[in-house]
């Protein structure tokens, strides 16, 4: 099916069976970008499109199914989010870019979006307005709200800032001097584009329909965290208010219905309410729904996939659910998810990984009942080279029930292996079975390493994640070490040869390890880590406005209980540097937009200042997500190499002991 066409475009990332290898790949083939990424299948299934490494250059490629190349693009250094596509003819690529602010904006830098849309049929391309009309539109896309097709022309609805004339041309802004969008409707083979809906203080999103036409939009109150759903662009009636989480998802199971998510409770529900106004037809358990699945043409909701560890797929009709069953069971022994899909379910695109396998995308055919390897993300990584991955079962000392992800190096008996204990960012985030790249690098050098899904990670119900509520630094850190405690007692780890390693919140959750704690780790590392969450939660409000949804989040975590408290400082790495008691690594990218770059270069001189061992390694051009290569391979060999000169995989206790 695509196997003569990614034989010529990506030779080098073709999935093959190779024998396993003594010797592990280099560090840095585990921190180059995904050899591929991101397939999706157009709706008729009949074309496909995919960014790939071909040699050393990253392209876009798109094809037929029938092996005919249709256009193959480089990407340099180009940061692309996804990929989609509005019928046959016209698919969508999205990106995002650092840019430098103004003197009048709070903060320097900014990540900004934008759209290209490449047109097959007439071989040609354009980024979403691009196409100025004397500049009535920044450049910048605000948030992508579908397609439709109107008289066989195709349309995308895009969110754009609008120079507003009675502003002296700056962009239109909220009561609180917040940036807020129009919606426009673009012509995807043109560029041309009009208001289609008018943006207000508050619309977080609208849903439009395939006929063009706005079925419902959501308003949220910043300020409040009240919402409230409203059918139409204006006129409508309201569907539903609450305040607090929520989302609109798309179309319920006919055009009729809207979907939307409601945070809260115990558990996170899922609403299904008709537009024409009137109670819900029906409220499901958000944990059990999972994320929905949408049919390719007419944009119902069609199935969901679980939330869960497994993320099994879904679907409502039982013909479609049969031939997903089909696919899903065709690879025995491996963990398979859903990845693409055509609008009849004859064609699909799923992913394995587990057991020996690094990762392999695979095209499904079902009425050829067909099954060939499209590529893999890291082709390097060999049988016999990929670390088992298991759960850990444990109990954090206030009883509460933990799990974690535990890897194993490959070939190696788990008896008091050396360890990377590495705490996930987010906070509200979870680890889960999988090929994880950061994980499997250091698996391959001999360590065992450890990913808790500590109190306050999602994948589990509202409870859970509640109880990290004002446990940041506090039993958050403390459910990390329990963990460690567990496989000590099983005999799996030396505890006195462990190390902590993470990014974001995990970067805290390192620091925090050896200066809030004590006694733990022999070295920590941090990429794009808070060091000083007071200092964090006064950027987030300087950033966002003060009153928002993302502040009064940092709030709960922190457990700030007045707005203008900044001072935290019994969890606060930065005032706790001079208790360092181990060797610490910085690594911070110098267009992080998340965390500021001067978290870590406090940390740095602080811990300095204190006398203490540090070093800190800064990556221009590097985002809080690692999204360029050459710095996802930089931190990955410095973060490698640092835990492995303070803690060798391979020394005796004793040595190690005396070395301390």
């Amino acid at each position: 099916m695509l196997k003569t066409v990614m034989a010529l475009a990506v030779a080098s990332v073709l999935a093959a069976v190779m024998p396993a290898c003594a010797e592990p790949p280099p560090v840095e083939d585990y921190g180059k970008l995904p050899g591929v990424q991101q397939p999706v299948l157009s709706p008729s299934g009949e074309r496909f499109a995919l960014i790939a490494t071909v040699g050393e250059k990253r392209r876009l490629i798109v094809a037929t199914t029938a092996n005919q190349p249709l256009e193959a693009d480089d990407l340099g250094v180009v940061k692309v989010e996804a990929l989609a596509w509005a019928g046959e003819d016209h698919l969508l690529v999205f990106t995002s870019a650092t840019v430098e602010l103004g003197l009048e904006f709070a903060v320097s830098k900014t990540e900004l979006g934008s759209v290209v849309v490449i047109d097959l049929k007439h071989k040609k391309s354009f980024a979403v307005f691009s196409n100025q009309y004397g500049q009535r539109v920044a450049t910048t896309v605000v948030g992508f709200h579908g397609t439709s097709q109107v008289a066989g022309h195709w349309y995308g609805y895009f969110g754009g800032y609008t120079y507003d004339p009675e502003l002296g041309g700056r962009v239109k802004q909220d009561a609180d001097g917040r940036l807020y969008p129009d919606l426009y409707k673009v012509d995807l083979d043109t560029g041309d584009f009009h208001l289609a809906g008018r943006g207000q203080d508050g619309i977080r999103s609208w849903l439009v329909g395939p006929s063009g036409d706005i079925a419902a939009r959501l308003v949220y109150e910043q300020r409040t965290g009240a919402w409230r759903v409203m059918a139409s662009n204006w006129a409508g009636p309201t569907l539903a208010t609450g305040s607090g989480k929520v989302g609109m998802l798309g179309f319920g199971r006919t055009p009729q219905t809207v979907l939307i998510h409601i945070g809260g409770g115990d558990h996170d529900v899922v609403q299904e309410l008709p537009i024409a106004g009137g109670a819900a037809v029906a409220t499901y358990n958000a944990d059990e729904i999972g994320s929905p699945l949408f049919d390719r043409v007419t944009q119902v909701w069609i199935g969901s996939t679980a939330h869960g560890d497994d993320g099994e797929s879904s679907l409502f009709s039982p013909p479609q659910q049969a031939k997903l069953r089909g696919a899903l069971r065709a690879f025995p022994g491996y963990r398979v998810r859903l990845i693409s899909y055509s609008a009849d379910f004859n064609q699909m695109v799923v992913f394995t990984d587990g057991k020996d396998d690094s990762g392999t995308y695979w095209a499904v055919d079902i009425s050829k009942h067909s099954a060939e390897p499209i590529g893999s993300p890291y082709p390097t990584v060999r049988p016999g080279q990929v670390g088992a991955v298991s759960w850990v079962d444990y109990k954090a000392a206030d009883g509460l029930a933990m799990r974690g992800v535990l890897t194993l190096p490959p070939g190696r008996t788990a008896k008091a292996l050396p360890l990377v204990v590495m705490p996930h960012g987010g906070p509200e985030a979870h680890d889960h079975l999988g090929f994880d790249y950061w994980a499997q690098a250091f698996a391959a050098r001999g360590y065992a390493v450890f990913q808790p899904n500590f109190r306050g990670s999602n994948g589990s119900d509202n409870k859970f994640r509640d109880a990290g509520f004002g446990q940041w630094g506090r039993k958050m850190q403390t459910d990390i070490s329990d963990g460690v405690a567990e496989l000590a007692r099983q005999g799996v780890v030396d505890p006195k040869r462990a190390c902590i390693v993470g990014a974001s919140y995990g970067g805290y959750a390192a620091l925090a390890g050896v200066t809030v704690q004590h006694g733990l780790y022999r070295c920590a590392v941090s990429y794009g880590g808070v060091s000083n969450p007071g200092g964090m939660l006064s950027y987030e409000s300087d950033r966002t406005g003060g009153f928002t949804a993302t502040t009064r989040y940092w709030r709960e975590f922190m457990g700030v209980t007045s707005f203008w408290q900044t001072e935290l400082n019994d969890i606060s790495p930065i005032r706790l540097a001079d208790r360092a008691d181990a060797p610490i690594l910085l690594i911070h990218g110098k267009d992080d937009t998340v965390v500021p770059i001067d978290q870590s270069q406090s940390m740095e001189r602080a811990l300095r200042h204190a006398g203490k061992p540090v070093e800190l390694i800064t990556l221009p051009g590097a985002d809080h997500w690692m999204l360029h290569e050459d710095a996802r391979v930089a931190m990955l060999k410095a973060s490698v190499a640092f835990v492995m000169k303070n803690n060798p995989p391979d020394a005796a206790p004793t040595a190690l002991a005396n070395a301390k």
